[in-house]
């Protein structure tokens, strides 16, 4: 029994051990992103919100009719409009935000929890459907992914497969990597550089952010004034995201796992290190001499 117990002990010992180190690498991670970010970002702001006070400048001396405090309350108009998911550019007539197609591609943020943040209820009956709906439709969004995931593990296979039963296995992961990589990484850039005009790296950015769920809402599709789209091109959009989600969470999951192994390898093959040095020590030192008593 006691035998038995042993490796149970190890192991829970080991987790102890390691999980420190993977908290403390992901602090430092956090660190390191902060200061990058920080490195690259703040110099732009800095040079862009200086751009922006000598444009309402020059605004002011153009139209000397106007005053500072005028100006400001009508940029603040013009911040509540966004706030509101109004485009302050074109006109009355552009399309709602509300229609049928752009509803489901909302009610698909919601749920799969990405939040856009360019569009929200501004009803007090909208904001209240709105946490109810999020209440059971975020628990039925991971019931759905995750049965979705399993039907990509049957047939598509897992890197458990690959881990245990190496061989054939690989080159099905492979192409299982490559294919999904191609549908929704690659390709789908390639549609939304042509029909919202971004760049490919706009669009690969895009739809990074919002396959993993970040979505910053700094690039969303079907959003420009002056363009016109067909009238499923939102909600097809929206089913995109639910597969491409699928599949991305599987691939996180598989990084998840071998991360994780990676580290319980690491500790255990400082364990093995550790107990053949003790074993050597005790093989080194010669044999005491021990007492027979006698029962």
């Amino acid at each position: 029994e006691q035998s038995s117990s042993m490796p149970l002990l190890t192991t829970h010992s080991r987790q102890i051990r390691w999980t420190p180190l993977l908290v403390l690498g992901y602090l430092f991670y956090l660190l390191l992103g902060a200061m990058v970010f920080q490195l690259l970002e703040k110099h732009a702001e800095t040079h862009f919100r200086d751009q922006f006070q000598q444009e309402k400048l020059r605004f002011l001396q153009n139209y000397t009719c106007l005053d500072r405090q005028a100006l400001e309350q009508f940029v603040q108009v013009l911040m509540e409009a966004w706030e509101k998911g109004v485009n302050p550019e074109g006109n009355s007539t552009n399309p709602s935000n509300w229609d049928f197609s752009n509803s489901f591609f909302f009610a698909g943020t919601v749920v799969t929890t990405i939040g856009y943040g360019n569009l929200s209820p501004s009803t007090v009956a909208g904001q209240i459907f709105c946490v109810f709906y999020a209440l059971f439709g975020v628990p039925l969004n991971l019931a759905f992914l995750n049965q979705l995931g399993k039907g990509l593990n049957a047939h598509l296979l897992t890197l458990e497969r690959w881990v245990q039963k190496p061989g054939r296995a690989q080159v099905q992961l492979a192409i299982f990597l490559t294919t999904g990589t191609l549908l929704f990484l690659v390709f789908p850039p390639l549609v939304f550089s042509y029909v919202e005009g971004w760049s490919y790296g706009e669009g690969f950015y895009f739809t990074f952010i919002t396959l993993s769920t970040i979505g910053f809402g700094d690039y969303v599709v079907g959003t420009n004034p002056n363009k016109h789209y067909i009238p499923v091109y939102r909600s097809l959009t929206a089913i995109w995201i639910v597969f491409g989600l699928a599949w991305l969470a599987l691939v996180f999951n598989v990084g998840a796992d071998l991360m994780q192994r990676f580290l319980q390898l690491k500790w255990h093959k400082s364990d093995l290190s550790l107990a053949e040095v003790a074993t050597t020590k005790l093989e080194d030192e010669p044999e005491q001499p021990r007492i027979h008593i006698p029962s």
